[in-house]
């Protein structure tokens, strides 16, 4: 539902402080050691953006809703799965902002996988549960595996490769489908970014130079593979009006990206601005030419795609 999306994008928001902070109090001196007050203080940053997310999202998204008993909501097939790409996303950015603030703090490398890479799954946990009481949501079983995906992206690759070989990204750029909604959509670009599931691609984004063994190849060059869906206008059918004016029919179907991409922490730099941009936009997919396949059965060369 586009509630969780919202969500994601509200919390990355709050827990930037939070993240910036985890870096100005890097420990220098016993890089093996976690400084107590230094802990403390991520620890209540972390605590102080996280109660300000629940905050902004209890005068949003559940101001109008009615306070229910607990209940579930399978909503599994739900905009063809985009929906839980989403999940997963979100799960997987603040799972690999957990392991790696705490590796700043000082961590070892066990208390940061064991504390850090699963924070996605702990801080969507109450969300979850969040809607299982207000009326128009409800306890998704899906939603949860989903979150519980994005951490273990994180906590599986730095077991096995000691790092992120494989960083998981996403791009938007606004449908077709949008401009013939008459605003189901939403009014404003903001609404369209959060309701608009067909402009959604998430994506698997992987280095050249270690996939093919090519150490000469730039380090930041990638290869990504990517999901998305198209000729959606409702969660699991389309609808055929909104506000009177009647939605043209379309046909719901998946689709599956191979494009190239950029690693933008990857790129060595001297300038401090530009270190920190690049590392702003670890999870952005760059737009590059890609190669499509959908469930129509056809193949599409995009010489741009978002």
């Amino acid at each position: 539902m586009e509630k969780h999306l919202a969500w994601i994008f509200i919390s990355i928001i709050c827990f930037i402080p939070a993240s910036l902070a985890a870096q100005e109090m890097e420990v220098k001196a016993d890089s093996s050691k976690i400084k107590k007050s230094t802990l403390y203080k991520a620890v209540a940053f972390t605590g102080i953006n996280y109660a300000a997310s629940i905050y902004i999202l209890n005068n949003t998204w559940y101001k109008d809703k009615e306070k229910v008993p607990f209940h579930f909501y399978n909503d599994n097939q739900g905009y063809l799965q985009v929906d839980k790409f989403g999940h997963m996303f979100g799960s997987y950015v603040y799972s690999y902002i957990g392991y790696h603030g705490l590796r700043k703090l000082g961590a070892t490398r066990n208390e940061a996988l064991l504390f850090g890479s699963t924070l996605g799954f702990v801080l969507q946990l109450p969300i979850e549960i969040m809607d299982g009481t207000h009326e128009g949501y409800g306890f998704s079983w899906g939603d949860v595996a989903a979150n519980t995906m994005g951490s273990a992206l994180v906590f599986g690759q730095e077991l096995i490769f000691k790092e992120q070989l494989v960083k998981y990204k996403f791009s938007y750029w606004e449908s077709p489908y949008s401009r013939n909604s008459n605003g189901y959509y939403g009014d404003t670009a903001m609404d369209r970014l959060f309701n608009d599931y067909n402009g959604h691609t998430y994506w698997f984004s992987m280095p050249i130079n270690k996939l093919a063994f090519r150490r000469r190849l730039p380090s930041w060059l990638n290869i990504a593979v990517g999901y998305g869906a198209n000729g959606m206008y409702g969660e699991f059918k389309n609808v055929s009006s909104y506000h009177g004016v009647a939605i043209p029919e379309t046909e719901r179907y998946r689709q599956y990206f191979l494009s190239l991409d950029i690693d933008w922490p990857g790129i060595k730099t001297n300038s401090k601005f530009l270190t920190f941009l690049f590392k702003g936009m670890t999870f952005i997919k760059l737009p590059f030419p890609a190669l499509e396949y959908n469930a129509k059965g056809q193949f599409k060369a995009h010489w741009i795609y978002y």
